[in-house]
């Protein structure tokens, strides 16, 4: 994973030892942004090469490289934070699925590209009211790291929700497929504003924005695009969920047995 040039990441964070349960909720909450990222970035490298035009072949592959730069840096702080000796790649390397904390919209298969951009629009929208609050975290280190993916996020939300309008209000076939894709991730949606004790927890201690203020402004955006796109939101009803507590679908232990193999064949292998 890249490291990050110049950063105070690598070094445990100013969280008293005392308050041992703000310091591992904070930990939960940096694998799940981590591992968000890290796992929807490597779905977007499954499209390198294989893009439906060349301009938006190396857009994608930029968008992946932005994603895992923000799950590298999130998991080397959440790695400082716990200080147990991990760093960021043994977080991204040496962990089995059931310790993924990502929500199970990313582990999801790539499908076709109205698929690909559908996930990314739902996502990043997500993201990037998520990152706002976070950049205002009282927890400098977290706080700049949002500062940073809060840029790269906002080009996500433009780049995918151009091509959801494009796409939807396109020809019969593409707005038929960009529906199906909307129809069958819609039920992943809620599972990221799942709040539990980790969320309350750094709530409280002014660390995170409370993710019930997020959803409000995530849906009234993605509908506005959706209507533009001259698609249909698809009826509320039961949202998947438990990535969060890590019960995964089997496709990400598919994706991270190829993902991991090199560490996993050369254990501590270094370039």
């Amino acid at each position: 994973m890249p490291r990050p040039a110049a950063s105070s990441v690598g070094r445990p964070i100013a969280v008293t030892a005392s308050d041992s349960t703000t310091r591992s909720a904070l930990v939960q909450f940096l694998l799940r942004l981590g591992d968000d990222r890290l796992v929807l970035g490597h779905r977007l490298s499954e499209w390198c090469g294989h893009g439906p035009i060349l301009e938006e072949d190396i857009a994608l592959a930029n968008i992946a490289l932005d994603l895992v730069g923000q799950a590298a840096l999130l998991l080397d702080l959440a790695g400082a934070t716990e200080d147990a000796g991990r760093d960021g790649d043994a977080l991204a390397y040496l962990r089995e699925a059931i310790d993924y904390r990502n929500v199970l919209l990313v582990e999801l298969p790539k499908g076709d590209f109205a698929f690909t951009v559908v996930r990314q629009f739902l996502f990043s929208v997500a993201a990037y009211y998520q990152l706002e609050g976070i950049a205002r975290s009282t927890q400098t280190d977290l706080a700049g790291i949002a500062a940073k993916a809060l840029k790269e996020t906002r080009y996500h939300v433009r780049h995918a929700g151009e091509w959801v309008i494009k796409l939807g209000d396109g020809t019969d076939e593409s707005h038929a497929r960009t529906q199906s894709a909307l129809d069958g991730l819609w039920r992943y949606t809620g599972e990221m504003f799942q709040t539990d004790a980790v969320d309350a927890a750094l709530v409280g201690a002014g660390l995170v924005p409370d993710l019930t203020t997020v959803e409000p402004r995530w849906l009234a955006q993605v509908t506005d695009v959706i209507e533009r796109a001259t698609l249909t939101i698809p009826a509320a009803g039961y949202m998947q969920r438990g990535g969060r507590s890590g019960r995964h679908t089997e496709h990400l232990g598919i994706m991270l047995a190829e993902m991991q193999i090199l560490q996993r064949s050369y254990p501590g292998a270094k370039w």
